[in-house]
């Protein structure tokens, strides 16, 4: 007797928060959070005390920028957000739970479709082996969160981004709550009422710290030159010609090497 075969059951879709209100709240220093994975619910956060990773402060150590130097890892960036977000939400030896439930995850992937959400991969071979995502707007990166399947991976995708940040003008970096390894890379500590100010600052016209000095800084030809708020995928590939024309096209995380090395 030959067994009934059934048809896999669809899974609902989870409802989106509203795109239009998940910018407002970035715009203005909130942001969402889950109880567990499959929580339908999302509650606001706006912490009494901040974590900014200030971009001319990132920590570059020895360790680290050897780990670059060998090219250990292929670094690509929107390749795979949807395979980022799924692994920043897989449950950890530290953590059973997790604050990226099924609503928050398919907010962020239509967030990612429209063009504020970003990832940053990292790859041993064919493999995803870290990376982080984040939105962005303006001269602004909220990073959510970032995960590491193989010692420093989660480092080199953060150096990645410090310098892609740079190269694109970004004037703030926002990591949410401070961590012992946040910290460790300079991450530091304010108050929110100091963050809606920096925040607002990176947001307005005019502000500092646009692309031309953010290149200067790490070093690029002139052959690559950004509007102020290009952004994290612009500055992710003008890097990459950057290190071209500076002659590690073959190595460019030697590149970012020596640019934070330089400038930490």
């Amino acid at each position: 007797m030959v067994a009934a075969m059934h048809a896999p059951v669809p899974q609902p879709i989870p409802e989106t928060i509203d795109a239009e209100l998940l910018l407002l709240a970035y715009r203005s220093g909130v942001f969402p959070m889950a109880d567990n994975r499959d929580d339908p619910e999302v509650f606001w956060v706006e912490p009494r005390r901040r974590a900014i990773l200030p971009l001319d402060g990132f920590h570059c150590s020895g360790s680290l920028a050897r780990t670059l130097r060998r090219g250990k890892f292929r670094m690509t960036c929107n390749a795979a957000f949807d395979a980022i977000i799924a692994a920043c939400a897989e449950a950890a030896p530290d953590r059973a739970e997790t604050w990226i439930s099924g609503r928050i995850a398919a907010s962020y992937r239509h967030l990612h479709r429209l063009g504020y959400a970003h990832s940053i991969e990292c790859w041993h071979g064919e493999n995803l082996v870290g990376g982080l995502y984040g939105v962005g707007f303006e001269r602004v990166f909220c990073g959510e969160s970032m995960f590491s399947r193989v010692p420093d991976a989660s480092k080199v995708a953060l150096a990645w981004l410090v310098a892609a940040l740079r190269r694109g003008g970004a004037t703030l970096l926002d990591c949410q709550f401070m961590t012992t390894h946040l910290a460790s890379l300079g991450a530091t500590e304010i108050s929110q009422k100091r963050y809606v100010a920096l925040l607002r600052e990176a947001q307005a016209t005019g502000a500092g710290g646009g692309a031309a000095g953010a290149g200067a800084a790490l070093g690029a030809g002139d052959g690559v030159a950004l509007a102020a708020g290009a952004g994290l995928p612009a500055g992710f590939a003008a890097l990459l010609v950057d290190a071209a024309a500076a002659g590690f096209g073959s190595s460019p995380a030697n590149f970012i090497a020596q640019s934070l090395t330089q400038t930490s």
